[in-house]
């Protein structure tokens, strides 16, 4: 699926860009209510140079955002079954212009490698059945699963 922004959150002025509309295609501010944390989310979405980006923080607040405010961001403007990523860069490499800001990425031209599944976990199996199960059986499962998988 396309990158997208979510044109009814946009904000249409801020300090450092101006006025902002749709004019500007997927570039701009958006603010993101997720009602399951409860938090707003501030946004910077952004597609150049070969990238589709979102930086995400948590409006008035010096909280990064959780998990599950990164995956809410990343179904606003990607679809469902889309493969997005965090980076961890070489340290080198490292710029950090505000301490509780998370980055998501996509290149326009690569889709992204994803390790086998079997590597996480194991598919439907929910939390909550991992202590029935126990571990060894999970263990057990994920091996069954990686057989014959070229790594």
């Amino acid at each position: 699926m396309a990158f997208k922004v979510p044109e009814a959150k946009r904000v249409t002025f801020h300090p450092a860009f101006g006025p902002m509309d749709i004019s500007m295609g997927n570039n701009g501010v958006f603010e993101l209510y997720h009602k399951a944390t409860g938090r707003t989310l501030y946004c910077i979405a952004s597609d150049g140079l070969g990238w589709e980006h979102v930086s995400v923080s948590v409006k008035g607040s010096s909280q990064t955002p959780a998990w599950a405010d990164m995956n809410f961001v990343k179904d606003q403007f990607w679809g469902e079954e889309d493969a997005v990523m965090q980076l961890h860069p070489p340290k080198g490499d490292w710029i950090n212009n505000h301490a509780s800001c998370l980055h998501l990425w996509r290149p326009y031209f690569l889709e992204i490698p994803l390790p086998p599944s079997a590597m996480v976990g194991v598919k439907g199996i929910e939390p909550e059945d991992v202590e029935r199960i126990g571990a060894r059986k999970l263990r057990e499962i994920a091996s069954q699963e990686l057989t014959g998988v070229t790594l």
